[in-house]
């Protein structure tokens, strides 16, 4: 009994195994059916539904600049004596005004620098004094006529140039105690001064730090950088295939990366001459004066793009450029016809494009229809 149940069940097994493979391969084959079918009428049903109509709109052709926000100018402050930051008195983002304190420099010579300057002090008095007596005795000596004019006015010129020295000594060795010495009528001092008005952009030394001095031989250390901040610029390069369709004066449309919904416009106002290379290509410089902020906060350092407007066409017939194909010097659209395929080939003039749509000057309607290119199959034979 048990060996006839399990030749049962091992025929019932077998039967439903091969049902299942039966329906397998039905599926396939109808799957197979479907796609040649497709296949083979595809173009008829794109032509008949990927159509688009000749339209009415507005074009604007764009060239791309690709930059950032900056002020026009911007100042760096630096100081003209020597020492460590003593005082800060203006951090970033504050608004200062002409003369406003920013920075306080105390000077901090080495043992060796003052004694030097000591020294040079005593030794440029000895002379100074030196050369009064001198002069006391051949001014006496003159008035016997035993020493001529030529003489005498040479030993007051001696006088005068070791009292300038005395001067001079004195002074430096002021300013390397004090930090502080009148000249004149010029001040120099250890507080460092706004030189204009404007916003503290950037603070590059804290408190202890040394500061080597600006002079004519060395640059000096920067100790902040200064700008008016009601004037800006966006500064960015443009590609050589659009630099020679640019003119100063032309308007800009400037999207500001931090700012997406700003709507900043300008003007363009420098194109360089030179051109730059930058990852492999060829790039020109340029600079857009920023006309409008769209009431918005602009900082300096922002990424932005600035689409510069070369020409612009309103109301004109426009069609996707994606329909237009290309031959030689003629350019031809597809528009439905009763052939064989159901499209005909028909030849248009264009205008201005950006890229996406393109201006139709001759050879289509408002209203007529352009059939899209047909899709290429990738099957192989």
């Amino acid at each position: 009994m048990d060996i006839l149940c399990d030749l049962i069940n091992r025929k019932t097994h077998n039967h439903m195994k091969r049902i299942l493979i039966t329906a397998g391969i039905i599926i396939v084959a109808g799957a197979a059916a479907a796609w040649v079918y497709t296949s083979g009428n595809g173009n008829e049903n794109s032509d008949k539904n990927d159509q688009v109509k000749v339209e009415r709109g507005d074009l604007v052709e764009f060239a791309l600049a690709v930059g950032k926000i900056e002020p026009r100018n911007e100042i760096e402050v630096k100081s003209k004596i020597s020492g460590v930051v003593n005082k800060v008195y203006a951090e970033p983002g504050d608004y200062v005004e002409e003369g406003q304190p920013l920075l306080e420099i105390r000077p901090d010579p080495t043992p060796l620098e003052l004694a030097e300057a000591k020294r040079n002090v005593e030794r440029a008095e000895i002379s100074l004094d030196n050369l009064q007596r001198e002069m006391f005795r051949m001014a006496q000596l003159r008035e016997r006529d035993m020493v001529s004019d030529h003489d005498y006015q040479n030993l007051q010129r001696n006088v005068r140039d070791a009292e300038i020295n005395v001067q001079l000594n004195r002074e430096r060795l002021e300013l390397l105690e004090s930090g502080r010495i009148l000249i004149g009528e010029t001040l120099i001092e250890s507080v460092i001064k706004a030189p204009t008005s404007g916003y503290i952009l950037e603070k590059m030394v804290d408190i202890g730090d040394p500061i080597v001095p600006l002079t004519s031989y060395q640059a000096g250390t920067p100790l902040m950088t200064l700008a008016r901040m009601d004037d800006l610029l966006f500064k960015g390069t443009v590609d050589e295939i659009d630099v020679g369709k640019l003119r100063e004066g032309m308007l800009a449309e400037i999207r500001v990366g931090a700012l997406p919904g700003a709507q900043v416009r300008g003007e363009l106002t420098r194109i360089s001459l030179k051109a730059t290379t930058r990852e492999n290509s060829t790039v020109f410089p340029v600079e857009v004066r920023i006309t409008d902020d769209d009431g918005h906060i602009l900082r300096a350092g922002y990424s932005a793009n600035a689409n510069v407007v070369i020409d612009r066409r309103e109301d004109v017939l426009i069609i996707p450029e994606r329909v237009v194909t290309y031959l030689d010097n003629r350019s031809v659209v597809d528009i439905p016809s009763r052939g064989e395929n159901g499209r005909q080939e028909t030849e248009v003039k264009l205008g201005l494009s950006d890229a996406i749509h393109v201006e139709v000057v001759e050879g289509l309607e408002e209203g007529d229809v352009v059939l899209e290119k047909p899709l290429r199959s990738l099957a192989t034979n």
